[in-house]
């Protein structure tokens, strides 16, 4: 059970590795925010994983954690996400703006003129 618990937190640091690594190369807001939210939330479970496997007292405690991880670290990244979006944080441009092409194709919809018609 011991040889586990260092097994899954060796690959929980791994994922906070390249997560630092995803950080540090990727171009723009938000793909470094995917990146670090994705690899973190594993590293982060397999790290808890691990001391569990160590500490088994501990395993209620770390899975109270494990679930408070895994709701606010997707909310977060959304929120800084969203929030990066409407700031007008500048993207790579090979991306495609779904966003901006929906609300585009929207305001061409809805033509002044005929509402005041």
């Amino acid at each position: 059970m011991e040889t586990l618990g260092y097994i899954l937190m060796s690959g929980g640091l791994f994922f906070f590795w390249v997560s630092g690594l995803g950080l540090i190369r990727m171009p723009d807001v938000f793909t470094r925010m995917h990146a670090g939210a994705k690899a973190t939330s594993l590293g982060s479970l397999l790290t808890l994983l691990g001391v569990a496997c160590l500490a088994p007292a501990w395993a209620p405690k770390l899975l109270i954690i494990a679930i408070f991880i895994l709701l606010t670290n997707p909310l977060s990244s959304s929120v800084l996400a969203r929030a990066a979006y409407r700031s007008g944080a500048q993207m790579v441009p090979l991306a495609c703006d779904a966003c901006a092409e929906r609300q585009a194709a929207l305001a061409a919809e809805t033509d002044p003129k005929e509402v005041a018609a």
